[in-house]
Protein backbone atom coordinates (compact mmCIF):
# COMPACT_ATOMS: atom_id res chain seq x y z
CA UNK A 1 0.00 0.00 0.00
CA UNK A 2 1.30 3.45 -0.92
CA UNK A 3 2.45 5.78 1.85
CA UNK A 4 1.78 9.53 1.93
CA UNK A 5 3.41 12.52 3.59
CA UNK A 6 2.48 16.16 3.95
CA UNK A 7 3.88 18.50 1.33
CA UNK A 8 5.84 20.87 3.55
CA UNK A 9 3.70 22.58 6.18
CA UNK A 10 0.52 22.12 4.11
CA UNK A 11 -2.28 19.61 4.57
CA UNK A 12 -1.78 18.27 1.04
CA UNK A 13 -0.69 14.63 1.06
CA UNK A 14 1.67 13.36 -1.61
CA UNK A 15 2.81 9.81 -2.23
CA UNK A 16 6.35 8.97 -1.08
CA UNK A 17 6.92 7.82 -4.64
CA UNK A 18 6.75 10.68 -7.14
CA UNK A 19 6.57 9.83 -10.83
CA UNK A 20 9.42 11.51 -12.66
CA UNK A 21 8.82 12.26 -16.33
CA UNK A 22 11.98 13.59 -17.96
CA UNK A 23 12.41 10.61 -20.31
CA UNK A 24 9.03 11.12 -21.97
CA UNK A 25 9.51 12.44 -25.47
CA UNK A 26 12.97 10.98 -26.07
CA UNK A 27 13.55 7.66 -24.32
CA UNK A 28 9.81 7.02 -23.96
CA UNK A 29 6.99 7.50 -26.45
CA UNK A 30 3.67 9.13 -25.67
CA UNK A 31 2.02 5.71 -25.52
CA UNK A 32 4.60 4.43 -23.03
CA UNK A 33 4.20 7.55 -20.91
CA UNK A 34 0.43 7.07 -20.85
CA UNK A 35 0.89 3.50 -19.61
CA UNK A 36 3.27 4.69 -16.89
CA UNK A 37 0.83 7.33 -15.65
CA UNK A 38 -2.09 4.89 -15.72
CA UNK A 39 -0.15 2.30 -13.76
CA UNK A 40 1.33 4.74 -11.24
CA UNK A 41 -2.02 6.33 -10.47
CA UNK A 42 -3.61 2.90 -10.04
CA UNK A 43 -0.89 2.03 -7.52
CA UNK A 44 -1.57 5.13 -5.44
CA UNK A 45 1.08 7.46 -6.86
CA UNK A 46 -0.67 10.84 -6.82
CA UNK A 47 2.43 13.02 -7.36
CA UNK A 48 3.85 13.70 -10.87
CA UNK A 49 6.89 15.92 -11.44
CA UNK A 50 7.87 17.57 -14.70
CA UNK A 51 9.52 20.76 -16.03
CA UNK A 52 9.41 23.02 -19.04
CA UNK A 53 13.00 21.88 -19.71
CA UNK A 54 12.00 18.27 -20.37
CA UNK A 55 12.56 15.94 -22.08
CA UNK A 56 16.19 15.25 -21.22
CA UNK A 57 18.76 15.86 -22.59
CA UNK A 58 17.39 19.32 -23.36
CA UNK A 59 17.19 20.38 -26.98
CA UNK A 60 15.02 22.78 -28.92
CA UNK A 61 13.08 20.16 -30.86
CA UNK A 62 11.86 18.41 -27.68
CA UNK A 63 11.47 21.47 -25.46
CA UNK A 64 8.20 21.23 -23.52
CA UNK A 65 7.31 17.87 -25.06
CA UNK A 66 7.02 16.10 -21.71
CA UNK A 67 4.47 18.65 -20.50
CA UNK A 68 2.57 18.23 -23.77
CA UNK A 69 2.38 14.47 -23.22
CA UNK A 70 1.15 14.92 -19.65
CA UNK A 71 -1.42 17.45 -20.81
CA UNK A 72 -2.76 15.03 -23.40
CA UNK A 73 -3.05 12.32 -20.73
CA UNK A 74 -4.82 14.64 -18.30
CA UNK A 75 -7.33 15.59 -20.97
CA UNK A 76 -7.97 12.03 -22.11
CA UNK A 77 -8.25 10.55 -18.62
CA UNK A 78 -10.09 13.39 -16.83
CA UNK A 79 -7.98 12.73 -13.74
CA UNK A 80 -6.66 16.21 -12.98
CA UNK A 81 -8.18 16.20 -9.48
CA UNK A 82 -6.41 12.92 -8.67
CA UNK A 83 -2.91 14.26 -9.37
CA UNK A 84 -0.64 16.62 -7.43
CA UNK A 85 1.19 18.13 -10.41
CA UNK A 86 4.61 19.73 -10.10
CA UNK A 87 6.54 21.62 -12.76
CA UNK A 88 9.47 24.04 -12.96
CA UNK A 89 10.65 27.18 -14.66
CA UNK A 90 14.13 26.77 -16.13
CA UNK A 91 16.90 29.02 -14.89
CA UNK A 92 19.54 30.83 -16.94
CA UNK A 93 21.95 28.90 -19.17
CA UNK A 94 23.03 30.59 -22.38
CA UNK A 95 25.74 27.97 -22.91
CA UNK A 96 23.43 24.93 -22.81
CA UNK A 97 19.77 25.98 -23.19
CA UNK A 98 19.81 28.90 -25.66
CA UNK A 99 16.45 27.66 -26.96
CA UNK A 100 14.73 28.64 -23.69
CA UNK A 101 14.42 32.43 -23.68
CA UNK A 102 17.89 32.66 -25.27
CA UNK A 103 19.25 31.15 -22.06
CA UNK A 104 18.71 34.50 -20.33
CA UNK A 105 15.90 33.61 -17.92
CA UNK A 106 15.68 35.60 -14.73
CA UNK A 107 13.08 34.91 -12.06
CA UNK A 108 11.24 38.19 -12.49
CA UNK A 109 7.53 38.84 -12.99
CA UNK A 110 7.72 38.82 -16.80
CA UNK A 111 9.49 35.51 -17.20
CA UNK A 112 7.67 33.71 -14.40
CA UNK A 113 4.30 34.69 -15.84
CA UNK A 114 5.19 33.76 -19.42
CA UNK A 115 6.88 30.46 -18.49
CA UNK A 116 3.99 29.49 -16.23
CA UNK A 117 1.34 30.36 -18.83
CA UNK A 118 3.19 28.33 -21.46
CA UNK A 119 3.42 25.34 -19.10
CA UNK A 120 -0.28 25.58 -18.25
CA UNK A 121 -1.13 25.59 -21.96
CA UNK A 122 1.02 22.53 -22.64
CA UNK A 123 -0.33 20.73 -19.56
CA UNK A 124 -3.93 21.62 -20.51
CA UNK A 125 -4.74 22.67 -16.96
CA UNK A 126 -5.69 25.87 -15.14
CA UNK A 127 -3.24 25.43 -12.27
CA UNK A 128 -0.02 23.74 -11.17
CA UNK A 129 0.04 22.41 -7.62
CA UNK A 130 3.77 22.91 -7.05
CA UNK A 131 5.76 25.39 -9.13
CA UNK A 132 9.52 25.22 -8.64
CA UNK A 133 12.57 27.28 -9.60
CA UNK A 134 14.59 24.60 -11.41
CA UNK A 135 18.00 25.95 -10.37
CA UNK A 136 19.21 29.21 -8.83
CA UNK A 137 19.54 32.29 -10.96
CA UNK A 138 22.69 33.25 -9.06
CA UNK A 139 26.05 31.53 -9.39
CA UNK A 140 26.45 28.95 -6.63
CA UNK A 141 27.37 25.30 -6.19
CA UNK A 142 24.82 22.97 -7.80
CA UNK A 143 24.74 20.31 -10.55
CA UNK A 144 27.67 18.51 -8.95
CA UNK A 145 29.84 21.51 -8.15
CA UNK A 146 31.40 21.38 -4.70
CA UNK A 147 32.90 24.36 -2.96
CA UNK A 148 31.48 27.83 -3.24
CA UNK A 149 33.63 30.16 -5.33
CA UNK A 150 32.63 33.86 -5.21
CA UNK A 151 32.37 35.40 -8.66
CA UNK A 152 31.46 38.80 -10.03
CA UNK A 153 27.80 38.63 -10.93
CA UNK A 154 25.60 40.58 -13.25
CA UNK A 155 22.46 42.08 -11.76
CA UNK A 156 20.10 39.34 -10.68
CA UNK A 157 16.48 39.35 -9.64
CA UNK A 158 16.08 39.96 -5.93
CA UNK A 159 14.53 37.14 -3.90
CA UNK A 160 11.76 39.47 -2.82
CA UNK A 161 10.85 40.30 -6.43
CA UNK A 162 10.76 36.58 -7.27
CA UNK A 163 8.49 35.84 -4.31
CA UNK A 164 6.21 38.72 -5.26
CA UNK A 165 5.99 37.44 -8.83
CA UNK A 166 5.12 33.95 -7.59
CA UNK A 167 2.62 35.40 -5.13
CA UNK A 168 0.81 37.13 -7.97
CA UNK A 169 0.32 33.76 -9.65
CA UNK A 170 -0.82 32.18 -6.39
CA UNK A 171 -3.37 34.96 -5.91
CA UNK A 172 -4.92 34.37 -9.34
CA UNK A 173 -5.05 30.62 -8.74
CA UNK A 174 -2.47 29.45 -11.27
CA UNK A 175 -0.13 28.08 -8.56
CA UNK A 176 -1.02 26.42 -5.26
CA UNK A 177 2.45 26.06 -3.70
CA UNK A 178 6.03 27.04 -4.51
CA UNK A 179 9.23 25.04 -4.28
CA UNK A 180 12.96 25.24 -4.93
CA UNK A 181 15.33 22.90 -6.74
CA UNK A 182 19.11 22.48 -6.75
CA UNK A 183 19.23 24.98 -3.90
CA UNK A 184 21.68 25.60 -1.07
CA UNK A 185 20.97 26.10 2.66
CA UNK A 186 21.63 29.84 2.34
CA UNK A 187 19.18 30.17 -0.53
CA UNK A 188 16.43 28.24 1.24
CA UNK A 189 16.76 30.23 4.46
CA UNK A 190 16.81 33.52 2.58
CA UNK A 191 13.55 32.68 0.83
CA UNK A 192 12.04 31.67 4.17
CA UNK A 193 13.15 34.85 5.87
CA UNK A 194 11.69 37.11 3.18
CA UNK A 195 8.41 35.22 2.86
CA UNK A 196 7.85 35.60 6.61
CA UNK A 197 8.83 39.28 6.70
CA UNK A 198 6.62 40.23 3.76
CA UNK A 199 3.75 37.74 4.13
CA UNK A 200 4.55 36.05 0.83
CA UNK A 201 4.20 32.38 -0.22
CA UNK A 202 6.34 30.01 1.81
CA UNK A 203 8.53 27.42 0.14
CA UNK A 204 7.18 23.90 0.81
CA UNK A 205 9.80 21.66 -0.82
CA UNK A 206 13.36 21.35 -2.10
CA UNK A 207 14.07 19.10 -5.07
CA UNK A 208 17.74 18.16 -4.94
CA UNK A 209 19.75 15.05 -5.80
CA UNK A 210 19.98 12.44 -3.05
CA UNK A 211 21.09 8.81 -3.24
CA UNK A 212 23.63 6.38 -1.82
CA UNK A 213 26.34 7.95 -4.00
CA UNK A 214 25.47 11.52 -3.12
CA UNK A 215 24.35 12.25 0.43
CA UNK A 216 25.63 15.83 0.44
CA UNK A 217 22.07 16.96 1.21
CA UNK A 218 22.66 15.73 4.75
CA UNK A 219 25.15 18.53 5.32
CA UNK A 220 23.03 21.55 6.14
CA UNK A 221 19.90 21.00 4.08
CA UNK A 222 18.61 17.96 5.97
CA UNK A 223 18.33 20.02 9.15
CA UNK A 224 16.64 22.83 7.24
CA UNK A 225 14.13 20.33 5.83
CA UNK A 226 13.33 18.86 9.23
CA UNK A 227 13.17 22.02 11.32
CA UNK A 228 11.44 24.21 8.74
CA UNK A 229 9.09 21.50 7.41
CA UNK A 230 10.36 21.84 3.86
CA UNK A 231 10.81 18.24 2.79
CA UNK A 232 13.22 16.90 0.25
CA UNK A 233 11.95 15.73 -3.13
CA UNK A 234 14.88 13.47 -3.94
CA UNK A 235 15.81 13.26 -7.60
CA UNK A 236 18.24 10.74 -9.11
CA UNK A 237 17.59 8.32 -6.19
CA UNK A 238 19.22 5.55 -8.26
CA UNK A 239 22.06 7.68 -9.63
CA UNK A 240 20.94 7.47 -13.28
CA UNK A 241 20.17 3.80 -12.67
CA UNK A 242 23.73 2.92 -11.72
CA UNK A 243 22.71 1.71 -8.24
CA UNK A 244 20.73 -1.11 -9.86
CA UNK A 245 24.09 -2.61 -10.76
CA UNK A 246 23.19 -2.94 -14.43
CA UNK A 247 26.26 -1.02 -15.58
CA UNK A 248 28.82 -3.01 -13.57
CA UNK A 249 31.46 -4.77 -15.63
CA UNK A 250 31.40 -1.95 -18.18
CA UNK A 251 27.99 -3.06 -19.40
CA UNK A 252 25.88 -0.59 -21.39
CA UNK A 253 22.44 -2.18 -21.90
CA UNK A 254 20.73 -1.23 -25.14
CA UNK A 255 18.39 1.70 -24.66
CA UNK A 256 19.78 2.59 -21.23
CA UNK A 257 20.51 6.20 -20.37
CA UNK A 258 24.28 5.82 -20.18
CA UNK A 259 24.29 3.98 -23.48
CA UNK A 260 22.27 6.70 -25.20
CA UNK A 261 23.92 9.62 -23.40
CA UNK A 262 27.50 8.57 -22.50
CA UNK A 263 28.43 12.14 -21.50
CA UNK A 264 26.32 11.75 -18.33
CA UNK A 265 29.24 10.58 -16.21
CA UNK A 266 28.28 11.95 -12.79
CA UNK A 267 27.53 8.50 -11.33
CA UNK A 268 29.96 6.36 -13.30
CA UNK A 269 33.42 7.44 -12.14
CA UNK A 270 35.77 4.82 -10.68
CA UNK A 271 35.05 5.78 -7.05
CA UNK A 272 31.31 5.52 -7.64
CA UNK A 273 31.71 2.18 -9.39
CA UNK A 274 33.61 0.77 -6.41
CA UNK A 275 30.86 1.93 -4.07
CA UNK A 276 28.12 0.56 -6.33
CA UNK A 277 29.82 -2.82 -6.39
CA UNK A 278 29.72 -2.94 -2.59
CA UNK A 279 26.09 -1.78 -2.36
CA UNK A 280 25.02 -4.42 -4.90
CA UNK A 281 26.96 -7.07 -3.00
CA UNK A 282 25.24 -6.01 0.23
CA UNK A 283 21.81 -6.24 -1.39
CA UNK A 284 22.58 -9.69 -2.74
CA UNK A 285 23.77 -10.84 0.67
CA UNK A 286 20.43 -9.96 2.24
CA UNK A 287 18.41 -11.14 -0.80
CA UNK A 288 17.29 -7.61 -1.68
CA UNK A 289 16.95 -6.09 -5.11
CA UNK A 290 19.81 -3.50 -5.33
CA UNK A 291 17.58 -0.80 -6.81
CA UNK A 292 14.83 -1.37 -4.26
CA UNK A 293 17.37 -1.28 -1.43
CA UNK A 294 18.70 2.05 -2.70
CA UNK A 295 15.20 3.51 -2.99
CA UNK A 296 14.12 2.14 0.39
CA UNK A 297 17.09 3.88 1.99
CA UNK A 298 16.07 7.24 0.51
CA UNK A 299 12.44 6.74 1.53
CA UNK A 300 13.50 5.92 5.11
CA UNK A 301 15.09 9.34 5.67
CA UNK A 302 13.11 11.53 8.10
CA UNK A 303 13.69 14.70 6.05
CA UNK A 304 12.23 13.19 2.88
CA UNK A 305 8.79 14.04 1.50
CA UNK A 306 8.94 12.06 -1.75
CA UNK A 307 11.47 10.35 -3.99
CA UNK A 308 11.28 11.10 -7.71
CA UNK A 309 11.63 7.89 -9.67
CA UNK A 310 12.10 7.65 -13.40
CA UNK A 311 11.60 4.52 -15.48
CA UNK A 312 11.97 3.74 -19.16
CA UNK A 313 10.24 0.33 -18.96
CA UNK A 314 7.13 -0.88 -17.18
CA UNK A 315 9.22 -3.51 -15.41
CA UNK A 316 11.44 -0.79 -13.94
CA UNK A 317 8.40 1.25 -12.92
CA UNK A 318 6.79 -1.69 -11.14
CA UNK A 319 10.01 -2.53 -9.31
CA UNK A 320 10.54 1.08 -8.28
CA UNK A 321 7.02 1.52 -6.94
CA UNK A 322 7.25 -1.81 -5.12
CA UNK A 323 10.27 -0.47 -3.21
CA UNK A 324 7.79 0.87 -0.63
CA UNK A 325 7.42 -2.74 0.52
CA UNK A 326 11.13 -3.07 1.24
CA UNK A 327 12.10 -2.64 4.87
CA UNK A 328 15.78 -2.32 5.72
CA UNK A 329 16.96 -4.08 8.84
CA UNK A 330 19.31 -2.48 11.34
CA UNK A 331 22.07 -4.74 10.01
CA UNK A 332 21.55 -3.52 6.45
CA UNK A 333 21.44 0.12 7.55
CA UNK A 334 24.66 -0.33 9.53
CA UNK A 335 26.33 -1.94 6.54
CA UNK A 336 25.22 0.94 4.31
CA UNK A 337 26.86 3.39 6.73
CA UNK A 338 30.06 1.35 6.68
CA UNK A 339 30.19 1.48 2.89
CA UNK A 340 29.42 5.20 2.98
CA UNK A 341 32.33 5.83 5.36
CA UNK A 342 34.65 4.02 2.95
CA UNK A 343 33.20 5.76 -0.14
CA UNK A 344 31.73 9.10 0.99
CA UNK A 345 29.78 10.92 -1.71
CA UNK A 346 31.72 9.78 -4.80
CA UNK A 347 29.15 11.50 -7.05
CA UNK A 348 28.20 14.86 -5.49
Amino acid sequence: MMHYRNLGNTHTKVSVICLGTMTWGQQNTRSEAFKQMDYALDKGVNFFDTAELYSIPPKSETYGLTEIIIGAWLKSRSQRDKVILASKIAGPGADWIPHIRQGQTTFNRKYIQSALDDSLKRLQTDYIDLYQLHWPERKTNYFGQLGFMPEDETQQTSFIETLQALDQQVQVGKIRFIGLSNETPWGVMRFLQLSKQHNLPRVVSIQNPYNLLNRSYEVGLAEVSWREKIGLLAYSPLGFGTLSGKYLGDKKPAGSRLNLFPHYTRYSNSHATNAIRQYVSLANKYKLDPAQMALAYVISRPFLTSTVIGATTMQQLKMNIDSIKTELSAEVLDAIETIHLDHPNPSP
